[in-house]
């Protein structure tokens, strides 16, 4: 009998041990593949996502004296080694002041290289005076996502710092308006959860690659709604580099002043009416026309873009996402319409000054 309680005191004994030994290692031995690649992904990109809070100076009413005001916050990443951190051009709009607040909890000044309010993306330097290490993000291929596909977006909402969320692409293709007005194209919308201070913080695929830069989302109560979008990162590439660059969007340049959408919709017309045309540039050299008033005072209509290289224009922002593609010196086969018939050119783009 003594035995038979000895053997069950044994393996009772070695149950436990056995339990123990287990949950020692169940961090590991009980996460998923999925849970596994969330966890590497976040730890590797961490470090690259950005906090950034901007401020404004304000003058006292009564004796002048400056003072400073907090203005808002937001996210950013990393883009390359020498300092440079890509946001949204809505997270710094106004600012007097940008602080970056790196992973390590470092904060140093920012100053703006470059802004593109119709892309809503902004270029920021670090002000860093000592040496760092920066750990930009890797680059992925938006071009290559299908809906379903996992992403992770790591931000600040609400001033929470380098917090986590993840879902998938809902959907491709979808557009949203810039703070100018103008449409982004070709936004990705995801269910991963941004929040207010989420903007400017990256969208990165299973691979811990940068597809995108969030931007928005859709909610009545401001609060995420399982809709948000991001700027793809083909998108942001192309913007950068010109904002490094160039410190602004570098659009070719025909010469021409256009009438406003809301005018052609009142006359029922389709495209782009020219109202005038500078001296020297490519469409005065061409030979096209704006508008003009004949002896009795009656305005003559002038020329009309309905398409360039085959593209139909009927609106500016169709005629703008065409002039994006070309740059200064690039040939393009323009289509207007004059009268009643339609006359096809050829020009040269012109830089702009």
């Amino acid at each position: 009998m003594k035995f038979d309680q000895l053997k069950k005191r044994f393996v009772l004994a070695c149950l436990v041990v056995s339990l123990l030994a287990c949950d020692a290692t169940a961090d590991l031995s009980f996460a998923t593949n999925d849970e596994a690649n969330t966890i590497q992904i976040f730890k590797a990109a961490s470090p690259s996502v950005v906090f950034v809070t901007t401020s404004s100076l304000e003058a006292d009413f009564f004796n002048l004296n400056l003072y400073e005001i907090p203005q808002g916050t937001g996210s950013g990443f990393i883009w390359n080694d020498q300092g440079i951190v890509v946001t949204n051009f809505h997270v710094i709009q106004s600012a007097d002041k940008i602080t970056i607040n790196l992973s390590d909890h470092t904060s140093w000044p920012a100053k703006v290289i470059g802004v593109a309010p119709d892309k809503d993306l902004a270029v920021l330097k670090l002000q860093i005076n000592k040496p760092h290490t920066l750990i930009p993000l890797p680059i992925g291929d938006s071009n290559a996502l299908e809906v379903g596909r996992k992403v992770l977006a790591i931000g600040n909402p609400f001033g929470l710092d380098t917090t986590l969320t993840v879902g998938v692409v809902s959907a491709l293709g979808r557009e949203i308006q810039s703070v100018t007005g103008r449409p982004i194209k070709n936004v990705i919308q995801t269910d991963a959860a941004i929040n207010p201070g989420n903007s400017g913080g990256p969208l990165l695929n299973s691979l811990g690659q940068l597809i995108g830069v969030n931007t928005a989302i859709y909610s009545p109560s401001g609060a995420s709604a399982g809709i948000g979008f991001a700027i793809p990162v083909a998108t942001v590439k192309k913007t950068v580099s010109e904002l490094i660059q160039f410190g602004r969007l570098i659009r070719p340049i025909l010469g021409v002043e256009t009438a406003p959408d809301s005018w052609m919709r009142l006359n029922g017309l389709q495209g782009v009416a020219i109202v005038s045309v500078a001296p020297d540039l490519p469409a005065d050299k061409a030979g096209l026309k704006g508008m003009r008033r004949d002896f009795l005072g009656n305005l003559q209509m002038g020329d009309i873009v309905i398409s360039i290289n085959d593209q139909p224009i009927r609106n500016t922002d169709e005629y703008l996402d065409q002039m994006e593609q070309y740059k200064p010196g690039d040939e393009i086969k323009l289509v207007i319409r004059r009268g009643k018939s339609d006359k096809p050119y050829k020009l040269r783009l012109a830089a702009p000054e």
